[in-house]
């Protein structure tokens, strides 16, 4: 017989101020099944919906690039948002499953963007109306999209950590002498999350005590060679990211990565961590890579799957192990792996 596990929304909007709020919710808790994926147009067929809603996922994580907008007018980008939020498949998975998530450079408002761009803060509002963000919630009075937030049962914790990798990342270093569009920044050159954030995220993970950590990001931290966007551009944030894990102690730290309209695990052994970091890319819920050809990934477990795809993590509360399932239409399962924490 299922315990009872209890939803903590907790909202975080400064570094070192935290204002806690919460929502109690029970619902199972002997095995969370958490779904999320990336890269959808609401006017492409998305044949995953069904199945999304038939894993019966306590949450659905959008990991950016909800819509496909590009542009500095931010009505144009809510009446996309407005569209999305009609699609059948959708609205029916919202009427029983959370939604959180966070946005990438196409809904933020301009192809691979940072912190110039214009709208960011009109951007910010209309993507907290998608999610439904109530008008005085302290998230509205930040800057960047960051979130965090923990559920506690019975049986152990989980804390879900949503990353903005737009609104404070600065300038991307052109790669001039390849066919790749980036190369990595000089050494300390730039930042990926800003200091704000970097300290709201310190915070959040040398104050956890879940038994799951998984952390939103819309670019992958682990795949690096591809010379596309990714944590790898900014190398000193990379090393920063990984010492933190160290010191934090945190446990069952995950990485849920999008953008890429490809989907792959990718694992690192950092020496002094007890388990390996696993960073899983789910990319491609309407538009997948389908000519994809092959790319260097040091990192990865498997093989890439280049067909449109959702990702599921299955977290076992009480033998703490992670099953983590690439999900295709029908709900073929072309691979997947575990991983004790």
């Amino acid at each position: 017989m299922y315990k009872s596990f209890v939803v903590i929304i907790v909202f975080a909007f400064a570094a070192c101020t935290t204002k806690k709020k919460s929502v109690k919710t029970t619902i199972p808790d002997a095995e969370i099944t958490i779904a999320f994926g990336s890269c959808n147009k609401h006017n492409l067929e998305n044949l995953l919906w069904d199945d999304i809603k038939e894993a019966n996922p306590l949450l659905w994580i959008w990991g950016g690039d909800i819509i496909y907008a590009d542009t500095e007018d931010v009505t144009e980008i809510r009446e996309l948002y407005n569209a999305q939020n009609k699609v059948t498949g959708y609205k029916k998975l919202k009427k029983r499953t959370q939604v959180i998530g966070t946005w990438d450079d196409h809904d933020y408002g301009i192809n691979d963007g940072g912190t110039e761009f214009v709208s960011k803060k009109q951007s910010q509002q209309a993507f907290l109306d998608f999610m439904d963000v109530p008008a005085d919630h302290p998230r509205r009075a930040q800057e960047g999209i960051y979130f965090a937030y923990d559920y506690n049962g019975n049986l152990g914790k989980i804390k879900i950590i949503v990353l903005d990798t737009r609104y404070f990342r600065t300038a991307l270093t052109p790669d001039t002498a390849t066919e790749k569009s980036y190369k990595p920044n000089k050494y300390d050159e730039g930042t990926l999350l800003g200091e704000t954030q970097w300290k709201w995220l310190t915070n959040e993970l040398k104050n956890t005590d879940a038994d799951f950590n998984l952390i939103v990001s819309s670019i992958q931290f682990l795949s690096k060679e591809h010379g596309f966007e990714c944590w790898g551009n900014f190398p000193h944030e990379v090393e920063r990211f990984k010492q933190l894990l160290l010191d934090s102690k945190a446990k069952g730290i995950i990485i849920l990565s999008g953008d890429r309209h490809i989907s792959e695990f990718s694992k690192i052994d950092i020496p002094g961590l007890s388990y390996p970091l696993i960073d899983f890319t789910s990319s491609g819920l309407t538009h997948a890579y389908s000519d994809f050809s092959g790319e260097p990934n040091s990192y990865r477990l498997g093989s890439v799957i280049a067909k449109e795809s959702f990702g599921l993590v299955k977290l076992n509360m009480i033998t703490k192990e992670v099953q983590l399932q690439i999900v295709e239409n029908n709900g073929i399962v072309p691979l997947e792996i575990r991983q004790n924490y």
